[in-house]
């Protein structure tokens, strides 16, 4: 059976080496590691062709793709990302990107619903897949150009003239979430010109503030401010022009007197958030926070609670600086960053990953600045096939945009 070269995700696959007579019930899907359900229509062998055949929600509802059915001409539409495949019932061939493919079966109707073949669709969406024979398991593993993805835009005034250079740099790279700093002397008309165009994308954007001081009680006054803009501004734009949550980026492990005053600041710290917390209620924004990787070994002042499940009480999603150029091994990406996803898993929150592009000065295995963006995509790949079991595994961010742009 031949291999297939990982680079997205999705769905399918035959087995030449599969048994015929195995039925419906007995051929299992994974995806990322998670057993999928088949609640309706199960997965079957089909007889005559041996391919295996998944019902067209599977696509959808696992794979993150966007499917459409078209009674009229009996034609499925399966778009993700820039891919997409176009393949009517009972045809041998199919349009991937406008190119007529030909292949072995056909999608076909079982008992209402619509079942097309996993090889195919997963060649198609570039899909690792791999079949089990001992175990009659097809898994399969997403491609992490397809995981969701979040990037910083510090100089918010890049997006009074290159808005497309933006967005499109954005669709290519599978950005979902731009984390941008707002700049409250820029014409609220620009931020509304630039987020209706990320929306069209599918692509949300987060209102950016935050510095290690903003972690003093002196500092409240500057938080309200900015929570009040980003109400205003929400308040009269329109729905498609509007932030989609406040993100902190506040790091008060920066401040010069955190290792000598350490409960002091963290008390403080968390009054802030409660304040935040109290001036977000109702607001519908989404709250998101940047923490370093290692937070989880911090405790709440007088308790054994950890500070990051603590946060992730309060907020929807932690953005984690899991700064390292290396997805294995010690002290790698995935090593730094499965005891916040383990809290997050039990506490039904997300976690979202962060690597540094940026020059840094704390070691040669921190950043992948100087690295070529295949070699990050590579790495991300192996932390993905690591980490994508965790039902909080909410993607990976990149730091940031600028740098990003910039790599080989």
């Amino acid at each position: 059976m031949k291999k297939w070269l990982v680079c997205t995700l999705a769905i399918m696959l035959s087995f030449a080496a599969f048994n015929p007579a195995i039925n419906a019930a007995e051929v299992r899907v994974s995806v990322d590691g998670r057993d999928v359900q088949f609640p309706d229509e199960p997965p079957y062998v089909d007889q005559r062709s041996n391919l295996t055949m998944v019902p067209l929600a599977f696509v959808s509802d696992k794979l993150g793709a966007a499917t459409k059915w078209d009674g009229t001409l009996k034609q499925v539409t399966i778009t993700l990302n820039r891919d997409t495949v176009m393949l009517v019932i009972g045809d041998h061939h199919a349009l991937v990107n406008g190119k007529r493919v030909d292949f072995e079966g056909s999608a076909v109707l079982k008992n209402g619903r619509t079942m097309v073949p996993l090889r195919f669709i997963s060649e198609a969406l570039h899909a690792n897949v791999d079949w089990q024979p001992a175990r009659h398991l097809v898994s399969i593993m997403t491609s992490v150009a397809h995981v969701p993805k979040g990037t910083w835009i510090w100089d918010s005034r890049i997006i009074k003239q290159d808005q497309d250079k933006i967005i499109n740099f954005a669709k290519t790279k599978g950005v979902t979430s731009i984390y941008l700093q707002v700049d409250r002397d820029l014409d609220p008309a620009i931020y509304e010109d630039f987020i209706r165009k990320a929306t069209s994308e599918g692509i949300q954007v987060e209102a950016l503030e935050g510095r290690p001081e903003w972690a003093y009680k002196s500092k409240q006054e500057d938080i309200q401010k900015f929570i009040a803009w980003v109400k205003t501004y929400n308040a009269s734009a329109h729905p498609e022009a509007r932030f989609t949550g406040l993100h902190f980026d506040i790091e008060p492990h920066l401040l010069s007197d955190w290792t000598k005053n350490n409960k002091t600041i963290l008390e403080s710290w968390m009054d802030n958030l409660r304040l935040i917390e109290k001036e977000t209620k109702g607001s519908g924004l989404k709250m998101t926070l940047d923490v370093p990787y290692w937070l989880n070994t911090i405790n709440v002042p007088g308790t054994n609670y950890s500070m990051s499940a603590w946060l992730l009480e309060k907020f929807d999603c932690l953005v984690i600086m899991n700064y390292r150029n290396h997805a294995l091994g010690s002290n790698g990406i995935v090593d730094n960053a499965q005891a916040m996803l383990r809290e997050a898993s039990t506490l039904k929150k997300k976690v979202v990953i962060a690597v540094e592009t940026v020059k840094s000065a704390e070691g040669p295995r921190v950043s992948f600045f100087s690295m070529s963006s295949q070699t990050m995509e590579k790495e991300l790949q192996s932390a993905h096939n690591q980490l994508a079991h965790y039902a909080s595994y909410g993607g990976f961010a990149i730091h940031d945009f600028k740098s990003w742009l910039d790599m080989k």
